[in-house]
């Protein structure tokens, strides 16, 4: 069995695989922990979810918060006796990284591109919403180019709540209809649809750019949610991240 772990700035996703089949994830919180709480945290999952760690044999991880992967890779070796893969861009990913400073596109993002790419063809447009939203490029020949990053939706609420006097803070569910009748429903209107008109309009603006015409895959906490109001996106893939791990593990296990 393979444990992946993608380690976001708010959530750190976790799944298990037993060979291409994704047994079990959970979503954590991306809290500063040490490694033994999260070795112990680990250990307990698998044990709740009635999994044997003695049968995982291997370990990766993507990571954009650099002190908690220390602390993951630790926790991963004193309570599974694993040491982690780290995805980097110097890795075989099976695509070309063509961001001018590759050592500066978050982890995640490539993850995104190799699965995207495996599973979807190519050109291909990943849209991960997450902290922030970001849309990845991945041309006819497999070439990484990079992309465009956006806030995320829920900094975008926080930061209407934030900096007003009078708007509250909202849950993001899907809007009834675009023009809201209350102060909540125009905000949700505002953010979700407003961010599908921007994830319509990037990538309209891509695939002029590139004169291609890219499928659209979304993954993420509120990709189903902008995905209904939007005109592009083609598919939802809520796994994406981890079977990206999964198969960058398998490129490059000895």
């Amino acid at each position: 069995m393979l444990l992946v772990l993608d380690i976001g700035n708010t959530h750190t996703c976790v799944g298990i695989f037993d060979g291409a089949c994704l047994v079990t994830d959970w979503r954590l919180t991306s809290e500063r922990r040490t490694e033994d709480e999260l070795g112990i945290y680990l250990t307990g999952l698998l044990r709740i979810s009635g999994i044997d760690q003695k049968f995982i044999s291997g370990s990766i991880i993507s990571s954009v918060v650099p002190p908690l992967e220390m602390a993951w890779r630790e926790g991963i070796s004193k309570y599974l006796g694993l040491e982690a893969m780290v995805v980097k861009y110097e890795m075989n990913l099976g695509i070309d990284v063509q961001y001018e400073v590759p050592s500066e596109v978050g982890a995640d993002r490539l993850v995104n591109a190799v699965a995207a790419v495996h599973h979807y063809g190519s050109p291909v447009i990943v849209v991960d919403f997450g902290t922030a939203v970001t849309l990845d490029y991945v041309t006819s020949d497999r070439a990484y180019l990079g992309g465009a990053i956006a806030p995320g939706l829920q900094a975008s609420v926080e930061a209407l709540f934030g900096k007003t006097a009078k708007l509250p803070l909202v849950a993001l569910d899907t809007p009834k209809r675009v023009i809201g009748r209350s102060t909540s429903e125009s905000m949700r209107s505002g953010i979700v649809v407003g961010y599908a008109g921007l994830i319509d309009g990037l990538v309209d603006r891509m695939a002029q750019e590139q004169k291609e015409n890219p499928k659209v895959i979304a993954t993420g906490g509120h990709a189903e949610i902008v995905a209904r109001w939007s005109s592009r996106i083609n598919t939802v893939d809520p796994n994406l991240t981890l079977e990206g791990l999964r198969l960058i593990y398998e490129r490059n296990a000895k």
